[in-house]
C-alpha cells in the first residue's frame, strides 16, 4: 500500500562491514561492480570506465528487463557518500534516490548504510513498485556487497 506521509517514503538499512571504507565505496562507486552486489536482481550490466567522481556525473546501467537508466549522481563525497537518482535514457529522474553512507570505525571496519529515497517521486506507474521496496531489499544489497568487500566472493 502507497502512503501519503513523505516520511514514509524513506528507508534505509545499515550494517557494520568488516573492510576499509575505501574498499566498499570502490565497489559502490564503479557502476560495473554493482550488479555483482545489487540485492534486488535487478542490474544486468554497466560498461566499464564510469567511475563516479563528482556529483555531476551521469552513468548508464541497463537493467535485468533491459532498460537503460542514466543514473545522475546527487552526492558524493569520496570514500563516505554517494547518491544518484536514475531516469530512463534521455528523461528526466522521476524523483527516487539512491544513497549509500559509509563511517569508518577504524581501519578494518565499516558502518554502512544504504538508503533509498522515494518522497519526491512524480511517476505514478512507479509507486507501487518504490513501496514495495523495504529495509530487507537495501540490506540484502549491503549483506552482498560485505561479501565482495570481505573477499569472500573475489576482489
Amino acid at each position: 500500500m502507497v502512503q501519503d506521509d513523505p516520511s514514509s517514503r524513506v528507508i534505509s538499512a545499515s550494517r557494520e562491514i568488516a573492510a576499509p571504507a575505501g574498499a566498499i565505496f570502490a565497489l559502490i562507486a564503479d557502476p560495473a561492480e554493482q550488479p555483482r552486489w545489487d540485492g534486488n536482481d535487478n542490474l544486468a550490466e554497466a560498461a566499464p570506465g564510469q567511475r563516479v567522481m563528482a556529483v555531476g556525473d551521469v552513468f548508464v546501467m541497463t537493467n535485468r528487463n533491459g532498460g537503460v537508466r542514466e543514473n545522475h549522481v546527487v552526492a558524493f563525497i569520496e570514500g563516505r557518500e554517494i547518491a544518484w537518482m536514475p531516469a530512463p535514457q534521455g528523461e528526466e529522474t522521476p524523483g527516487h534516490r539512491w544513497g549509500w553512507e559509509l563511517e569508518e570505525l577504524d581501519s578494518r571496519r565499516t558502518l554502512v548504510t544504504h538508503t533509498y529515497d522515494w518522497s519526491r517521486l512524480t511517476d505514478e506507474k512507479r509507486l507501487a513498485k518504490a513501496a514495495g521496496y523495504t529495509a530487507e531489499n537495501l540490506r540484502a544489497s549491503i549483506d552482498r556487497l560485505a561479501r565482495l568487500a570481505e573477499g569472500a566472493d573475489g576482489p
